[in-house]
């Protein structure tokens, strides 16, 4: 055993602590600093480029990397990794065990799903233009991998986790030298155009008159938020902010057997199944969360074990250790030769957001704009905390179903985002074939999302096609001697006169109806009565 004062023991503790200690820091400046405040940086973005900061400093002074050093265990950079990692899937699953509320109306489920489908078609258009930005790049730069770009969307849309686990399987399988550094480089840009979009966007807002609230403004927490009814109590033999947590590891280790298993099966694609340790770590608590509904159900569990406002305080604090993990871990040094083509990204990824995003909320979200588009766009840029900050100043007690919207959005966001988690494992062999197939992705993801007008101008196209059809047909002085085209597909259109209704007759009903009234069958042509003598259109000659 090794001596209690050695850094090895002390190390992940000490780590830890710096990186706690680095979010008081921020939260102090930003409390302190006005403008930090105004600019809507999230606290962990802060205190993670605090912590970048001091270890650039470092690097430059004693040529060492800060978080390699004996004081955090002589390998402290790829822990910060672990941690980035293993938070990101514990505050997905704490997510997901809150509970959903009350039955949604159609409406309401249309909206969801819209948002939903936005997610997704907004990481389609970033992967599309951040692999078109890494492909032009490799033309000018020899060597430089050209799926680099497909990061965009998951640094941007995903935050730090993802672009972690995304960057790392094409450094460690693809060779792509700084790709874990690249991908969380991606993350950080992503939160600064989230603080700068948002701070650009409620500025404009606030000069039309439709901001009043004031920044920062806190929201008192009411007890029934704490203790709800039939639930278990908040201090009995076990503390309820400890069952909280253990529900959440429980549900982690059920996902992390499930990925044992998956990766058992399927060897040769281990490491992107274990990339996906938030999305089984979301499928692992909903198992959980509806075993513990039925043992309800038949009475052997008679409390509610889950609290929603304790549990969102568990995934709030590993989401900020996420981030502040994630933005730490960057090493600077490996990036020196990407940064332009990281800025160009950046930049790219910030303005398509923005101008997408108030496009579809301005055309599906009529009732609440402006709240929808500063969740999305904040979502799509940091991370749901990100979209959280920015709704907040427009709509400070969540009266609007904008956020609603973003906690329901994940199931249908995940059944349509999953092929595109798989489509970036191929981008290293084939990136112009990933890119082709992210631009049809799209296309049909955005006539999902705009079916509605998609349908109506298809209907008004074909109505239009119909009445010039039958414009030239009455033109011809209303004889059905020749048919139309349409009687080779077994209907036929019999022309009636101007005020009457237009009919479609099958052939064979008209044969029926000839055969019964033999005596019309002889009369010419040129005789024949200009439209049907009654209001069936089976009558008609």
């Amino acid at each position: 055993m090794e001596n209690f004062w050695d850094y090895s023991v002390w190390g992940g503790v000490n780590l830890i602590a710096v990186l706690l200690i680095s979010l008081i820091l921020a939260n102090v400046l930003k409390k302190a600093i006005r403008p930090l405040q105004a600019s809507l940086i999230p606290t962990s973005v802060l205190g993670g480029m605090l912590l970048l900061v001091l270890s650039a400093v470092y690097k430059a002074v004693a040529k060492q990397e800060l978080f390699d050093t004996a004081f955090f265990g002589g390998n402290g950079t790829t822990n910060l990794e672990i941690i980035t990692y293993h938070t990101l899937a514990l505050g997905f699953i704490a997510t997901t065990f809150k509970s959903s509320g009350g039955k949604l109306t159609k409406k309401r489920t249309g909206e969801i799903f819209n948002t939903g489908v936005t997610t997704v078609s907004t990481y389609l258009m970033q992967g599309i233009l951040g692999i078109l930005i890494t492909l032009i790049a490799a033309m000018a730069v020899p060597g430089f991998f050209k799926a680099a770009g497909i990061l965009l969307p998951f640094g941007y849309g995903q935050g730090t986790g993802q672009a972690l686990n995304y960057g790392g399987i094409f450094e460690n399988e693809y060779g792509f030298t700084g790709g874990k550094s690249f991908g969380l480089s991606v993350a950080a840009l992503g939160f600064l155009s989230a603080s700068l979009g948002g701070v650009v966007y409620l500025s404009i807002l606030k000069r039309k008159g439709k901001i009043t609230t004031a920044l920062g403004a806190d929201k008192a927490v009411r007890s029934e938020e704490i203790q709800g009814a039939n639930e278990i109590p908040m201090q009995e033999s076990m503390d309820k902010m400890t069952v909280q947590i253990a529900l959440v590891i429980m549900a982690y280790l059920i996902a992390f057997g499930l990925m044992f298993g998956l990766g058992t099966l399927l060897p040769g694609m281990r490491s992107v199944i274990f990339g996906f340790n938030f999305l089984l770590g979301v499928l692992s608590a909903t198992l959980v969360k509806t075993a513990l509904r039925g043992l309800r159900k038949i009475r052997l569990v008679k409390k509610e074990y889950v609290n929603n406002f304790l549990m969102t305080r568990v995934s709030n604090f590993f989401f900020d250790l996420m981030v502040v993990a994630g933005v730490a871990a960057i090493r600077l040094s490996v990036l020196e030769n990407y940064w332009v083509i990281l800025l160009i990204m950046g930049v790219v990824g910030l303005v398509s957001t923005f101008i997408y995003n108030h496009f579809v909320a301005k055309m599906l979200f009529p009732e609440y704009t402006e709240e929808q588009f500063l969740m999305m766009y904040g979502m799509l840029t940091g991370t749901a905390s990100t979209g959280i900050i920015l709704l907040r100043e427009m709509d400070p007690d969540f009266e609007s179903p904008a956020s609603d919207n973003m906690v329901y959005q994940n199931f249908p966001a995940i059944v349509f985002g999953f092929p595109m988690m798989l489509l970036a494992t191929l981008a290293p062999k084939r990136p112009w074939l990933v890119f082709i197939i992210l631009i049809a992705f799209f296309l049909v993801m955005n006539v999902i999302l705009f079916r509605k007008w998609v349908f109506a101008f298809l209907k008004t196209k074909l109505s239009g096609k119909f009445d010039k059809l039958m414009k030239v047909d009455s033109g011809s002085g209303g004889s059905t001697a020749e048919a139309p085209a349409s009687e080779s597909a077994g209907y036929s259109w019999s022309v009636q006169a101007p005020d009457a209704a237009e009919a479609k007759v099958p052939l064979a009903e008209q044969a029926e109806a000839m055969a019964e009234t033999p005596e019309t069958a002889d009369i010419p042509a040129e005789e024949a009565p200009e439209g049907p003598t009654s209001e069936d259109p089976q009558e008609a000659p």
